[in-house]
């Protein structure tokens, strides 16, 4: 054999070898690249890219370091190799994946202690290693440590909680703070600027709001930041019997984010320690957070608990039965805070329709809340009233509550909040909101009672059984209206075959019924030759025709000159000109208002307030009012 020949296997063993240390290109979808880059225990349920580049470092792998857990962060605990951030962005992400990994077979003082440490690794993390969080901005391990703290801080304090539901954690507990030892941890905590309807300190539930979803809503409303996003559960029920007892009811289920703090001001300190501070914030009142010295944006979410109390309000169900006389009947207006009174924030004040309840306002209200400049300027009150009852009736009764609401809120009336309101009236209650920002002068008494001619003692009964309703001035607090769909004149639709049949189910309250009876004995004059009776019947349905006696002579009553008002009016007849057209329930001449601000027709049926359209009205008016408050050369007077 020559030389050549026997040369050759050991070239050819060197050519192969030389071909397997080579490296290889393939190419990755741009769902990969991103599975591969932010992937973690959280998305993916596996360690993330960084985590197993840590882990290398230390001469381990993903499935050694998860076998034996303690091992493996104790080897990445007391290694040089790694900086501070690989280090505890490691611990931080296993510390999670050994607690939702343990699920029901672990301890539940062992879970929270692992959540507990998870949370603590990644405050280390955050606010402790050289870097600040703004020099880390752009990097996706920092908004995956993020989650990781929330995530971890929420997990912890709703198992703390339900250990702990239905009783106090510390006896001395009298203004939200307490105390209290769960595993290796003791944790203390506190509320800032936190009120529990009712003054309630304990909740029944507290939900996180990451947990929940929602139909009908076309949008949830959140701040990215730092802090577990939570629901604080008050009250099981939205409406109570009780309800009627005290007109108003701030909201049960407020939004509050946490934070946990951990003592210390280095870095070994924070990490020797098993005390943990956590600290409930309103996300309304409050935008940051000073977390070891650095200024953290606080994370919120404004649709969970308004959407909550939505979804449990039986609100549809109620308003239907109402109108017909059966099941809880609402008999009275209240008003409902969908947040905590705050008195730097002025009020809008949302009145429903017909056979309706505020979930006519499902989307506005929460539009208004995601817009920034509103929510910081705005709360929204929605009041929830019996439509079975006159118009006459409805009106005082909703002034009556409002005022007992803003007296009870801000007794000597010096709150920003106590100034300047928004009312926004959908049809009903477009037409009531117009008449608490009207003057009654003696146009309602001639119009409704001129025929009777009352004299005397019957007279003066008459005058104090109906005065109430029949004379009225403009709610002070009030500047500025949009009314939506409202029939201001009534609609030939109430007159209609099937509006007679419904208007024929509508029943009233006993009470209510009484005080009619009353009210007809004082009118009809027993000695006269021919009594004149009632005209038409008291019911809503009735007070809504074009015929009924009080919608004609309220008509032309004056709005308050101080007033700017807007209208929205829904066009779902295309082919008609706009002054003959209709929304299918209310026709434009009867929405239509001399002297209005502006006036947008939407093609769209009578429900025309949850159209986009109309949402972003609603939300220009709301930002025009905030710029007119704020410019003194602006004229905030309207020439009568």
């Amino acid at each position: 054999m020559s030389r050549s020949l026997r040369c050759f296997p050991s070239v050819l063993l060197v050519l192969v070898l030389a071909g397997c240390a080579g490296v290889k290109v393939t190419a990755v979808s741009n769902n990969d690249y991103l599975a591969q880059r932010r992937g973690d225990v959280l998305t993916t349920g596996n360690l993330s890219a960084s985590a197993v580049a840590a882990l290398q470092v230390v001469g381990s792998d993903e499935k050694r370091c998860l076998a034996d857990l303690p091992a493996c962060r104790e080897a990445l605990d007391s290694t040089t190799g790694l900086r501070d951030e690989q280090r505890l962005s490691t611990l931080a992400e296993l510390w999670l994946k050994e607690a939702q990994d343990g699920g029901k077979v672990m301890a539940a003082e062992a879970r929270t202690d692992a959540y507990l440490e998870s949370a603590r690794y990644a405050y280390a993390y955050l606010f402790l290693t050289t870097r600040t969080p703004s020099q880390r901005a752009l990097e996706d391990r920092q908004t995956q440590v993020r989650d990781y703290y929330n995530f971890s801080v929420q997990q912890a304090l709703v198992e703390v909680f339900d250990r702990y539901r239905g009783r106090p954690p510390s006896p001395e507990d009298t203004q939200g703070n307490f105390r209290l030892k769960t595993g290796r941890w003791t944790i203390g905590g506190r509320m800032t600027d936190v009120r529990l309807a009712d003054d309630r300190l304990l909740p029944k539930e507290l939900i996180p709001a990451a947990s929940l979803s929602f139909g009908g809503l076309r949008n949830q409303y959140r701040r990215d930041g730092l802090g577990a996003e939570l629901v604080a559960v008050t009250a099981r029920r939205v409406v109570s019997k009780g309800s009627d007892e005290i007109p108003w009811s701030e909201t049960p289920f407020p939004a509050i984010t946490a934070v946990a703090r951990f003592p210390g001001e280095t870095l070994e300190q924070v990490l020797s320690t098993y005390q943990v501070e956590v600290i409930g914030y309103d996300p309304y009142r409050q935008d940051s957070v000073d977390m070891a010295g650095v200024q953290a944006p606080l994370a919120a979410n404004f649709t969970s608990g308004y959407g909550l109390w939505l979804a449990r309000s039986g609100f549809a169900r109620q308003s239907l039965l109402t109108l017909v006389g059966r099941g809880e009947v609402l008999e009275r207006p209240h008003v409902y805070l969908l947040q905590p009174f705050d008195p730097d924030r002025r009020i809008v004040v949302m009145l429903h329709g017909l056979a309706s309840s505020p979930e006519a306002w499902i989307n506005v209200a929460n539009e208004v809340l995601g817009d920034e400049e509103l929510r910081r300027n705005y709360q929204i009150w929605q009041v929830y009233y019996p439509t079975n009852l006159p118009l006459a009736v409805n009106n005082q009764a909703i002034r009556e509550a409002i005022e007992q609401t803003l007296a009870n809120f801000d007794p000597q009336g010096t709150a920003k909040a106590s100034h300047d309101m928004v009312l926004v009236g959908h049809s009903m209650g477009g037409v009531l909101s117009r008449l608490m920002l009207s003057s009654s002068g003696d146009q309602l008494w001639d119009a409704m009672l001129g025929s009777y001619g009352m004299q005397g003692a019957r007279l003066e009964k008459a005058r104090a059984k109906l005065g109430p309703y029949l004379y009225f001035e403009p709610l002070p607090q009030v500047s500025r209206a949009v009314f939506a769909a409202a029939p201001h004149r009534g609609t030939p639709f109430a007159e209609n075959r099937v509006s007679r049949w419904a208007a024929g189910l509508v029943k009233m309250p006993v009470s209510m019924l009484n005080r009619f009876k009353e009210v007809a004995q004082v009118l009809v004059d027993p000695n006269a030759a021919a009594p004149v009776a009632l005209v038409r019947p008291l019911n809503s349905i009735d007070n809504l025709s074009n015929q009924d006696p009080f919608v004609k002579a309220a008509a032309d009553l004056p709005i308050s000159p101080r007033v700017h008002y807007h209208s929205i009016i829904g066009n779902y007849t295309p082919d008609l000109e706009v002054l003959l057209s209709s929304d299918g329930v209310v026709p434009y001449a009867s929405s239509h208002l001399a002297g209005a601000d502006s006036e947008l027709v939407v093609p769209s049926w009578h429900s025309v307030q949850e159209t986009p359209q109309a949402i972003i009205e609603i939300r220009r008016v709301l930002h025009e009012h905030l710029t007119g408050l704020a410019s003194p050369k602006v004229a905030t007077v309207r020439a009568p």
